[in-house]
């Protein structure tokens, strides 16, 4: 087991957050999610030149640059199809998500759990508050009508801010890690160093951007903010308060990340509805879950019943966050 060293604990402890380099093998773990996703995006494309949204397939692009084609002509990102998780809302019983078996064999690797372990303990559990993140070069990116690229930096928030009033009590951790190598330029992640310390922040809506949530900027040392380049095979473990974003691609190549999270067994994962399972457990090893398939299975039973829940706008039926109503710091 790769334990994490007491120093690299200490420093979590002190800064919120942890850079781990070579946790795994990405010919193992990154590779085969990247040719699934190749698969994915061959469907994507297929769909919308059949329906006469593209003008071509780009079939002889690399998949950073296709995807970017794509997003060009659509004015679209289209993440929901790459995506191993639903939205909130407006959910179908066709709303595009991704649940193959490489990215769950992700989720359950031994080598990143034995990392989750070091911090949490031997009971882990697969938290479903889980998403890729393909981002294109910004500069190459549509813009919405309030003039913001329709996928672009991450804004400032705390992984317990996206979840509801029954987690606040959860040890979720975040594990955060690259497909592609991922230097400064291509956009990685930005953090606050020793703001977990501090209590949950106020997330704003529509603080700077319609339709954007984000914690302001004189709540926390922004000044502060460190970035934290990865290479494919290491992860970057976050505290859930600590303060986070990242910066924009201004790089020639996307930048493509996972970001899990995982919390002891039994405490609430803030996501009820969406499903969740015990991904190690040294107590009771049988109840290990490892079935891709069954994983799937539950995310489409979730689709459906999704679809009958939140569809008049906002998250009546079902909450999935806390930030609704003004607060002072918003003004």
């Amino acid at each position: 087991m790769a334990k994490l060293t007491q120093n690299q604990l200490d420093y979590f402890e002190e800064f919120g957050f942890l850079p781990v380099k070579n946790v795994f093998d990405p010919e193992k773990v990154t590779d085969p999610i990247i040719e699934e996703y190749h698969g994915v995006l061959d469907n994507l494309a297929e769909e919308l030149f059949k329906d006469g949204k593209i003008s071509s397939k780009f079939e002889e692009f690399p998949f950073g640059k296709r995807l970017t084609k794509i997003m060009q002509e659509t004015h679209e990102n289209h993440a929901g199809y790459f995506d191993f998780s639903l939205p909130f809302q407006g959910v179908k019983e066709d709303t595009p998500c991704w649940f193959g078996p490489a990215v769950f064999n992700a989720l359950v690797n031994e080598q990143i759990l034995d990392v989750v372990e070091s911090i949490i303990g031997s009971e882990v559990y697969s938290n479903p508050v889980q998403h890729v993140r393909i981002k294109p070069p910004e500069r190459e990116i549509p813009k919405n009508e309030h003039g913001q690229s329709i996928l672009g930096a991450t804004i400032w928030h705390q992984d317990h801010g996206v979840v509801t009033e029954e987690a606040d009590e959860t040890n979720m951790l975040t594990v955060w890690f690259p497909l592609l190598d991922a230097p400064v330029e291509s956009g990685p992640l930005k953090v606050v160093p020793g703001s977990h310390k501090g209590e949950l922040l106020t997330h704003c809506n529509d603080y700077k951007i319609p339709g954007v949530r984000e914690i302001p900027e004189n709540l926390f040392d922004a000044d502060g903010a460190v970035p934290v380049p990865m290479e494919k095979g290491g992860v970057v473990l976050l505290h859930k308060r600590t303060v986070h974003g990242s910066l924009s691609n201004v790089s020639d190549n996307i930048r493509w990340s996972f970001d899990l999270r995982y919390n002891p067994i039994g405490q609430h994962t803030g996501r009820e509805i969406f499903p969740g399972f015990i991904a190690r457990s040294k107590e009771n090893p049988d109840k290990e879950f490892r079935d891709s398939k069954k994983w799937k299975d539950t995310w489409m039973e979730t689709r459906k019943i999704m679809a009958k829940l939140n569809q008049e706008g906002g998250d009546v039926d079902v909450p999935f966050g806390r930030w609704d109503g003004e607060f002072p710091e918003c003004a």
